[in-house]
């Protein structure tokens, strides 16, 4: 067996099967793959945090389902006077944007692999996210956004339901996907 073949087996046996087990399990588990943003959908979400950080006083961003670390990493390069926060179950996906994290040496950005629905979220936060129907849902339905430090939900494609968005822009790309803001008011 030439060199190269065996290269190839092996690269396929040792990394490519893993990962692509790693991200079959995930999606089984999850119920959605990890899919980043499109680049007009983040420069959308980035304009949205612009017009949230007079309100939030400089406070942390939490991306819910950081994913590969796209959005995340994009997020703590364009405000290092910020925290940033990302949550991401996915092993593969959490792993990459650790790796990317350490690589770039972004000290304002902490990841965690753990549910974000079990986190305890800081006041004067921006949540970002782009995730699906059924996890909107729930986080309409399961987060206390009113009596918790969340000022502003920032969704790429999916509507929170029950809410009524403040602002949407409509995005050129590829899947014509909205990105919506909404304001959380306090009781």
């Amino acid at each position: 067996m030439p060199i190269f073949e065996l290269f190839l087996l092996l690269f396929f046996a040792v990394i490519a099967l893993p990962m692509t087990v790693s991200i079959i399990f995930s999606t089984v588990k999850l119920g959605i793959s990890p899919m980043p943003s499109s680049n007009k959908a983040n420069l959308a979400m980035m304009q949205l945090i612009d017009e949230t950080e007079i309100e939030t006083k400089a406070g942390p961003i939490i991306d819910l389902g950081s994913g590969w670390g796209n959005f995340v990493i994009a997020i703590a390069k364009r405000y290092p006077h910020r925290k940033i926060v990302g949550y991401e179950l996915s092993y593969l996906p959490w792993l990459t944007s650790s790796l990317l994290k350490k690589l770039l040496g972004l000290k304002n950005l902490t990841l965690h692999r753990q549910d974000f629905y079990q986190a305890e979220l800081p006041s004067s936060s921006v949540l970002v996210c782009y995730l699906f129907p059924q996890a909107m849902e729930k986080i309409s339905n399961s987060l206390p956004l009113e009596q918790s430090g969340v000022s502003f939900v920032i969704s790429n494609n999916f509507a929170l339901p029950g809410w009524q968005a403040s602002k949407t822009i409509p995005i050129d790309d590829f899947y014509k996907s909205p990105v919506y803001l909404y304001k959380i008011s306090k009781r």
